[in-house]
């Protein structure tokens, strides 16, 4: 899949290390496919937090000047792909306030759907929002609580709150991790020496270092300070819902995520695919980067031959030029390429993680076709997306998903391939065994674990004031 879905941040944060601000950075890099609109850091030096957040890429953001300002031995950061909020440098994460009982740090990885009515009864009692984003309600209901302590606090607001939620909270002295009920969003706890680091992918503890200990669990709270670490199970168990899309396509393939390695998950859904929707062909490409271990599983299953015939370009910008005098799929080919000598005059698999819209897919067989490949055969290593995520993924509507509006044959004309199949959600779930029932499929259900207020409200409009007419409540 190419960049037809975004997915809402990652987070990392780090416990008594003299170059807290440092490893954050780099913890960050490591989880940059997770946001690339907004990158932030704040530290702590036990008296004061240092705050620095900007729009764009972790190194574009950060430099040793930069971090030269974030002292201390304790910091969180976050990258941003909005799903709740603009994209503007007031929802850039993490969300620094002064409260009565001090100041705090947010980075928030989900979403909660129900802020919209939160936000509303806040509203209306007098509370004045400083951003577009879901986290600030988390915020305002922490400042209401009578708790006198941080944890406490933070727990009421959080009864208060539905959806998905891996958060990190720091203050001057403590700092704070909690996952919603049902684990929706991964969250890691790691050791690097005595410094506790705790991040939202294990690739994050890799690069720095760090060795992974354990997953924050769901329903968890997590609080680390002078004392130690401590864990609290403050919420009443629930069935768990962890995305099954972190493992089809947003964690990064050397990440440990919800127990599996994610490389070898991939490649056996692309191995069940062959399985199931084997095809006389000559070569299997894979969709760059996504797209790689499932290709070369259905490959290895299938006994064709591997090969990349299709480049992808990793240094497109988040904005270009196209020229004036217009040219064929301009969009796609910034980022991928063919590469006509392994395609040209054989009939060749394409394998992707998903299709959404399906214009990208479309393009793509267009592409490989005007490179000389004789037949193109279209896989899809996930069940049909159907269904819009309200749980942290930017997916849009459910009108502009193909698989919701298409049928398999139609989707297949569409895309113009020769033949088009997907993996059954059966296979899917033989894969993630021993437990599938512990993962949320709605976006090909439509199955949804948390129920929510509002059916066509899109992620990016929640607060923009720009919520469509119609709406239906599927609680």
């Amino acid at each position: 899949m190419t960049l037809e879905l975004g997915e809402k941040c990652g987070v990392c944060g780090i416990y008594g290390h003299p170059e807290a601000a440092n490893l954050t950075y780099l913890g960050l890099h490591a989880l940059q496919h997770r946001g690339q609109e907004s990158s932030g850091i704040v530290s702590s030096d036990r008296r004061d937090l240092f705050s620095h957040r900007a729009m764009g890429l972790v190194a574009d953001i950060f430099d040793r000047d930069v971090l030269r300002k974030l002292p201390g031995d304790h910091a969180i950061g976050h990258n941003r792909y909005s799903t709740a909020g603009s994209s503007e440098i007031k929802n850039a994460q993490p969300f620094v306030v002064e409260t009565g009982f001090g100041s705090i740090a947010v980075a928030h990885n989900g979403n909660i759907v129900n802020a919209v009515d939160i936000r509303q009864d806040l509203e209306r009692e007098g509370a004045i929002f400083q951003s577009t984003m879901d986290t600030e309600v988390i915020v305002h209901l922490m400042a209401r609580s009578e708790h006198r302590d941080l944890a406490g606090r933070l727990v009421e607001a959080l009864h208060h709150v539905k959806g998905s939620y891996s958060l990190l909270i720091l203050s001057d002295d403590q700092l704070l991790a909690v996952r919603d009920p049902n684990g929706f969003r991964p969250l890691v706890i790691g050791r690097l020496g005595e410094t506790v680091v705790i991040a939202s992918e294990t690739c994050a503890l890799d690069l720095i270092g760090a060795k992974f200990d354990r997953e924050v669990e769901p329903g968890e709270l997590i609080v680390v300070n002078r004392e130690g670490m401590r864990s609290y199970r403050p919420f009443q168990a629930v069935p768990q819902s962890h995305c099954v899309f972190e493992l089809i396509y947003f964690a990064r393939p050397d990440s440990v995520v919800f127990g599996r390695t994610v490389h070898d998950v991939r490649k056996r859904f692309g191995r069940r695919l062959a399985e199931e929707s084997s095809v006389l062909a000559d070569v299997v490409i894979p969709v760059p980067d996504s797209g790689v271990p499932a290709a070369l599983g259905f490959a290895e299953a299938a006994g064709i031959p591997f090969d990349f015939g299709l480049i992808r370009n990793h240094y497109v910008g988040r904005t270009f030029i196209e020229p004036r005098q217009s040219i064929r799929h301009f969009g796609v080919k910034l980022k991928l390429n063919p590469v006509r000598s392994v395609v040209e005059g054989k009939r060749v698999v394409v394998v992707d993680d998903s299709i959404v819209r399906g214009t990208t897919s479309r393009k793509i067989v267009k592409m490989l076709r005007a490179a000389g490949a004789a037949e193109v055969h279209m896989r899809v290593s996930s069940p049909p997306t159907t269904h819009p995520c309200y749980y942290g993924i930017d997916t849009p509507t459910r009108q502009e998903l193909v698989a919701a509006t298409h049928s398999l044959d139609q989707t297949r004309t569409y895309i113009t391939a020769d033949s088009l199949a997907y993996l059954s959600l059966e296979g899917l779930q033989s894969v993630v065994n021993p437990d599938p029932e512990s993962f949320c499929y709605a976006c090909f259900s439509g199955c949804y674990p948390v129920s929510f207020p509002y059916e066509e409200i899109t992620q990016m409009r929640l607060f923009d004031g720009k919520v469509p007419s119609r709406v239906f409540s599927i609680t």
